[in-house]
């Protein structure tokens, strides 16, 4: 999975499944840059990047301001003079609260709608005219196995993952003439700080968790019970098929959607 002197941009790059894939490509040759609302965060995970003997470098980038993303577009071209893999990662599971509602509000449905299904659009957008002006490009879109069916569970944030897998779709036929490549990556049950909050929402219920699990725990007995193969995913799992569809070994590869689940949907 050789991307050696691609530049790739990865938003939500400072933790979790951000962390996993920045440095799986940083591992496979790629400099990167960890675009993140929290320079703290990326900051971290840059350094973390540059031991690995590459080009790295923050930007903070939020994707729910215009202005934010067209200055990160900006400040990488100066700097690498061009942007080579995009993978929208930035992502948010609800508002501020959640863990205490019993069911989706209005403020969860407007916030996830605006980072994860426009916040996609709008880095999307801002990168695209480069990659077409180049005839080349890689863009990987951060989904998740909750688009790929509905749940009473958190509707908000599985309808804005079928977002994200339809518009992988459009953009791929878009920018198919342009040699561009758009595909989506539908991550399984991994330990993040978001599955953290599911754990802690849903541990709360004593019909789901009569044993009183701590949330890891709680997490530890459904992805035994759940998951085919009996084990969690990890940001690395992610990272790894993300720095494949960023080689030129996927050239052949767009407007897919691929799970890494454990065999949790088989589609």
């Amino acid at each position: 999975m050789d991307v050696t002197g691609k530049i790739a941009v990865v938003t939500g790059g400072g933790r979790g499944i951000g962390r996993g894939i920045v440095l799986a490509l940083a591992r496979n040759g790629a400099d990167v840059v960890v675009a993140d609302v929290n320079p703290d965060d990326a900051a971290g995970v840059a350094a973390e990047a540059a031991e690995l003997g590459r080009r790295s470098m923050t930007s903070r980038l939020d994707v729910t301001d215009q202005d934010s993303v067209d200055g990160m577009v900006e400040e990488v071209t100066a700097r690498f003079q061009r942007i080579d893999v995009l993978v929208n990662n930035a992502g948010i599971y609800a508002a501020p609260g959640f863990e205490e509602r019993d069911e989706a509000n209005e403020d969860d449905w407007d916030m996830i709608y605006e980072v994860n299904v426009k916040g996609v659009v709008r880095v999307t957008c801002a990168v695209k005219p480069g990659m077409k002006d180049r005839r080349c490009g890689k863009i990987v879109n951060i989904a998740s196995i909750a688009g790929r069916r509905g749940s009473p569970e958190n509707p908000p944030y599985a309808v804005s993952k079928t977002g994200v897998i339809s518009y992988t779709q459009a953009s791929a036929l878009e920018l198919a003439p342009y040699g561009v490549n758009v595909n989506a990556i539908c991550p399984g049950s991994l330990w993040t700080p978001m599955w953290e909050r599911i754990a802690l929402r849903r541990g709360g219920s004593e019909a789901e968790n009569p044993e009183g699990l701590a949330p890891r725990g709680f997490f530890e007995r459904t992805v035994q019970r759940n998951i085919p193969l009996e084990r969690e995913q990890t940001p690395e799992d992610i990272g790894n098929l993300a720095a494949f569809l960023a080689s030129d070994l996927s050239r052949n590869i767009t407007g897919q959607s691929i799970n890494v689940d454990g065999g949790l949907r088989l589609n």
